[in-house]
């Protein structure tokens, strides 16, 4: 997917137009960006909770590790981040199409 590496989009500071930056964060997951999250499996584990197999919920199942790409995308959404060049705010938020290499132009 190609875009343009500056964009004239709505900036929510200025509340006008302005000519923005695009740029593309890591994709981070939910335990990543939230570690210390009570769903945590480590968390669990201390507490003594998830432990041995059985009926446990989302626990209960092991991991699937016979086929490498088990119920897998193959492409990513990417998180594109806008920054403005007036107040130099960066926002996001936007919804984007699945890519499996993005390239500015």
């Amino acid at each position: 997917m190609k875009l343009p590496k500056l964009t004239k989009t709505y900036c929510r500071t200025c509340k006008v137009h302005q000519e923005q930056k695009i740029s593309i964060a890591k994709n981070r997951t939910r335990g990543s960006s939230h570690p210390m999250s009570q769903g945590s499996k480590l968390r669990m584990e201390l507490r003594g909770q998830a432990r041995g197999m059985g009926n446990l919920g989302k626990t209960s199942r092991g991991s699937m590790n016979s086929w490498k790409r088990f119920n897998k995308k193959q492409s990513k959404k990417p998180d594109i981040r806008y920054t403005c060049k007036v107040c130099n705010k960066t926002s996001s938020g936007r919804t984007n199409k699945r890519a499996k290499k993005i390239e500015f132009q």
